[in-house]
């Protein structure tokens, strides 16, 4: 028997999880048709998430070429503490140097605690913005089943 909708998370759930984690994992696919996995740091924007990245990277490349991507935010040391969410998005690359500062700006405060506006302002024009838009998202929480399988 299944215990697949057991341990799904409702939105409400999902957005908190988003909200509460550090790194996501994106995977875009490569010119081969092979995966290119990366981790980033993002601000979490209701069930979407956005970070930046340098403009000149292969999942930059990936992402104007099919801009598509999946992502993947997970947790757990163990069995029965596993938690994640899968989603499958729309990706809108931001090139206007202000948006991708403003994203910058949040993403330095996020994990720094700092507003640095001038060093972000360097780096803006060497990156871009990336929205991440959930068109499908799978969620877990092992921890839901109270250790019982």
């Amino acid at each position: 028997m299944s215990r697949r909708g057991e341990i799904r998370m409702t939105t409400e759930e999902v957005i908190a999880y988003v909200a509460e984690q550090k790194v996501i994992n994106v995977a875009t696919l490569n010119p081969s048709g092979r995966p290119h996995v990366a981790p980033l740091w993002y601000v979490p924007r209701g069930e979407s998430v956005a970070t930046w990245t340098y403009r000149k990277s292969q999942k930059v490349a990936n992402l104007r070429r099919l801009p598509e991507a999946t992502v993947l935010i997970e947790s757990g040391d163990s069995y029965e503490k596993l938690r994640g969410v899968s989603m499958e998005c729309d990706v809108e690359i931001i090139d206007d140097t202000d948006a991708v500062a403003t994203i910058g700006a949040e993403l330095l405060l996020r994990y720094t605690g700092q507003d640095a506006p001038a060093a972000v302002a360097q780096q803006a024009p060497k990156r871009v913005g990336l929205v991440f838009t959930p068109t499908r998202i799978v969620s877990w929480d092992h921890t839901k089943l109270g250790g019982v399988y």
